[in-house]
């Protein structure tokens, strides 16, 4: 069992609904080959050891589950005795703290906490019964993890090599209004595909997460230079020295310098104190531009790029006559101000979508949570389309 950080086994890597696509870009990216995707996350093959590059690199990764064994458990008891035979004395240090978390849909079990409880259960009684010691457990997942996946009578326990969440990228400390989840915000701009080398303009940015991100994405700097702790290194026969040269090689390929503007705007002087805050904590604010205006005064150079939006959309139903005001004024600043960009516009309001007065060229499907989203994609032409045909003739 010690050998899990050089013996291949499956890895669920595990993201939000709707951003596997863009996961498996970043996955094959590192060279890794998925023998799955599905709608929430994907598959390969590997050793614990290759799960700690993908837990420093990954954006848009939630989990990166390496998978102990799996079997059948009709029931708890079945599920209990399947554990316990796992020698977990060779994984967990008996001295130290363990959690766990479950995806669980099986009809012996009323509450997810209850399954918990049962792996919880077989660990420390396996534990126990080797070392005559009792590890602890909690909530925490800021040591190891173990997680469950169980689906009627078909189980599969996992360690999970990231602990806490990697939707979240760790330089937020200041979360603002309403932020978008980093993840999430990632995936966003790579469905822009954004060249990551021409404008990127971000008016209404809130707590600057997609500004950050922009600006992170630019110059190479991945998730893992802001995190020290993570699952796999609280792994009984975890080599430090492996984690430390995958951070040397993040810490050599990120630039410290880019050749274009990166412009965030909002009309809230506190959004923007926040959002500088964590561009700071990021290690990015010298490269992005921030202003406290009206986003129709934002700064649009010549050189096109990106523009992209993320406004409030409220509810989906009911009487939004302010937010349809600036929704049809996003539309006119883009028509009017941003000719040659491409532009975005980030909602979960088909209701408020209609009133930008742009046909959109893509409606690219997200959730937000659980709310149905569309990033709207606008071609914004210098002239007409069919000048743009001519011209191509």
């Amino acid at each position: 069992m010690t050998q899990v950080f050089h013996t291949e086994s499956k890895i669920v890597l595990t993201c939000n609904k709707r951003l596997a696509p863009y996961l498996q870009q970043e996955v094959e990216a590192l060279g890794f080959k998925p023998t799955r995707v599905f709608q929430t996350g994907i598959e390969l093959n590997g050793t614990v050891n290759d799960c700690i590059p993908l837990n420093l690199n990954l954006r848009c990764a939630s989990q990166v589950l390496y998978s102990l064994k799996t079997f059948t458990a009709v029931d708890p008891t079945q599920l209990y005795d399947e554990l316990v035979q796992i020698k977990w004395e060779e994984l967990i240090d008996f001295s130290g703290y363990f959690s766990v978390t479950s995806n669980v849909n099986n009809e012996h079990v009323l509450t997810p906490l209850f399954a918990n409880v049962k792996v919880k259960d077989a660990i420390v009684d396996r534990i126990r019964s080797v070392k005559d010691i009792r590890p602890n457990s909690g909530s925490d997942g800021n040591k190891t993890v173990v997680h469950l996946y169980w689906q009627d009578d078909r189980a599969e326990i996992f360690l999970d090599t990231a602990g806490e969440t990697l939707a979240k990228h760790s330089y937020r400390k200041i979360p603002g209004k309403a932020p978008m989840l980093e993840a999430l915000a990632t995936a966003t701009i790579m469905a822009t595909n954004w060249d990551r080398n021409s404008t990127f303009i971000n008016p209404m940015c809130g707590s600057g997460t997609l500004a950050i991100e922009a600006a992170l994405m630019a110059t190479d700097k991945h998730p893992g230079l802001f995190r020290m702790n993570y699952g796999f290194m609280h792994i009984l026969g975890y080599e430090e020295e492996v984690f430390f040269a995958e951070r040397r090689k993040l810490k050599d390929k990120a630039k410290k310098e880019i050749n274009f503007r990166i412009i965030a705007t909002d009309l809230s002087a506190d959004a923007v104190d926040i959002a500088q805050k964590n561009a700071k904590t990021a290690g990015v604010e010298h490269l992005i531009e921030f202003n406290v205006c009206d986003f129709a005064d934002t700064d649009v150079p010549e050189q096109p790029g990106v523009v992209m939006f993320n406004p409030e959309y409220g509810e989906r139903l009911g009487t939004h006559s302010k937010l349809e005001v600036t929704y049809k004024r996003m539309g006119d600043f883009m028509k009017q101000r941003c000719l040659g960009y491409r532009g975005y516009i980030f909602t979960g309001n088909p209701d408020l979508a209609k009133k930008i007065g742009l046909r959109a060229s893509r409606k690219i499907e997200f959730y937000n949570g659980k709310l149905d989203c569309r990033l709207l994609e606008y071609e914004l032409y210098q002239g007409t389309r069919q000048e743009d045909k001519r011209d191509d003739a």
